[in-house]
């Protein structure tokens, strides 16, 4: 299979990349200028509206991951940057998709849980309805992008993902330093669920849809063991060998990240992934606190 990925420098592109070839697969980037394609690779600019579309032809798949980086505190000018480089970016490549001699057969293209926002302990799969805030109305928005694409007849797979764990990057890897100081705790009341899954699994959930084609539209990425925040900072701390018992009080989690800790430390998604499991994928790290061992030992 000929893939192109996009954000394959990122966490999930590099690792999904890597998997791939492996897989026997043949792996181009899609990549923004000044950066030299090599063989395989195809150029593009959101920004400019640029998409090389002769680069695109030819392709089995396409991975769309590129992104602005969402775990930060939300100013005005981010939350613009977060939502053009996600919907604007996600439509630019669709409508080129759509305009090719030769579509691929299946577009995967990320989306997050934040779509169904904070729903204390109701549990949530793909049929869920969504949620309140910016990050539902952005995953909603950036959904919807992909329609060119499904409307020229490509298989288009939304894959929400949870919070994605590795030791290499990402909000785990952020968590890391204080835990080990024995500076961790519970966030908030500690009751909001938690979704997560591990980078190998989420990994695994691309390379299953790409060649399932039973799979469209939003498909949720989370292992089926949600977990609370006190859950996931205590099996944390006993990985690590650490007490956890400084709390992180919601106001002073508002303090540090503004709006953000409201719609992604403080809310409760307990999402289940209900399509991948009716589909016959299996989770080989579904437990978080062996899972996590995996990872940081």
């Amino acid at each position: 299979m000929n893939v192109l990925i996009s954000g394959s420098s990122g966490l999930i592109g590099s690792a999904l990349a890597e998997r791939l070839a492996a897989d026997g697969h043949a792996v181009g980037r899609l990549l923004r200028p000044p950066r030299e394609p090599n063989a395989g690779d195809a150029l593009w600019d959101p920004a400019a509206g640029m998409v090389d579309v002769g680069a695109l032809e030819g392709r089995d798949a396409v991975v769309h991951l590129a992104g602005e980086n969402i775990g930060r505190r939300w100013s005005r000018k981010i939350i613009a940057r977060i939502r053009d480089s996600r919907v604007g970016g996600t439509r630019l490549l669709c409508e080129a998709l759509a305009r090719l001699d030769e579509p691929p057969d299946v577009l995967l293209t990320a989306s997050g849980i934040g779509l169904y926002g904070s729903r204390g302990e109701e549990a949530l799969d793909e049929a869920s309805a969504m949620g309140e805030g910016f990050m539902a109305d952005l995953c909603r928005d950036w959904e919807a992008a992909a329609a060119p694409a499904a409307e020229a007849g490509i298989r288009v797979v939304n894959l929400r993902l949870a919070l994605v764990l590795s030791a290499a990057g990402g909000a785990l890897k952020r968590m890391l330093r204080p835990f080990r100081l024995g500076l961790g705790g519970r966030v908030g009341s500690g009751r909001q669920y938690w979704s997560w899954v591990t980078l190998t699994d989420a990994v695994a959930a691309f390379a299953f849809a790409l060649t399932s084609p039973g799979l469209s539209g939003p498909v949720n990425v989370a292992s089926p063991k949600a977990v609370t925040s006190r859950e996931f900072t205590a099996a944390l701390g006993r990985v690590l060998h650490r007490p956890t018992f400084l709390p992180a009080p919601a106001w002073g989690v508002r303090l540090a990240f503004g709006k953000m800790a409201d719609e992604l430390l403080l809310a409760s998604a307990r999402v289940l992934p209900k399509k991948l499991l009716e589909a016959g994928f299996t989770f080989r790290q579904a437990d978080l606190e062996p899972a996590l061992r995996q990872i940081l030992t």
